[in-house]
């Protein structure tokens, strides 16, 4: 065993191990590729050769796997069970006023601090339908 072929094996199972720890897809196509220059380094002393061999494998494997790891690290929302009340209505149990940060309402006799979507004051027993949930608020319009 050449020692291209042992620098080339080292490089792969570091790219591995580097991978494995950091869970992030950023060098397993170095470790892809150190292992294809690795399995070159038997056939060949020639150093351009390997380089190449690296060069092409990794960037092959990159273009490859680009459009799968993309659309992994893409966030999704995150589903809540309060996301079933949007688009319900509520009855508004306390005038709702954002710029006093004051309003409640129920929906699903579940009672929720509640915003005006629009800004604008909602009087207390109006009807409203929920357009989004913004922590423990209802944000909510008028019907």
């Amino acid at each position: 065993m050449s020692t291209a072929t042992i620098i080339w094996l080292i490089i792969a199972i570091a790219m591995g191990v580097l991978e494995a720890c950091t869970v992030q897809l950023v060098s397993l196509w170095f470790a892809i590729g150190g292992a294809a220059a690795c399995i070159t380094s038997l056939f060949t002393d020639k150093l351009t050769i390997q380089l190449i061999v690296f060069v092409v494998v990794t960037a092959v494997a990159l273009a490859a796997t680009r459009p799968i790891v993309k659309r992994m690290k893409q966030k999704r929302p995150e589903a809540t069970n309060a996301d079933r009340y949007i688009g319900k209505h509520a009855v508004v149990l306390e005038a709702i006023d954002n710029d006093h940060a004051k309003g409640l309402a129920k929906v699903d006799n579940e009672k929720w601090t509640a915003r005006s979507a629009d800004g604008q004051p909602i009087e207390k027993g109006a009807r409203v339908i929920v357009t989004a949930i913004e922590g423990v608020k209802l944000i909510v319009k008028k019907t």
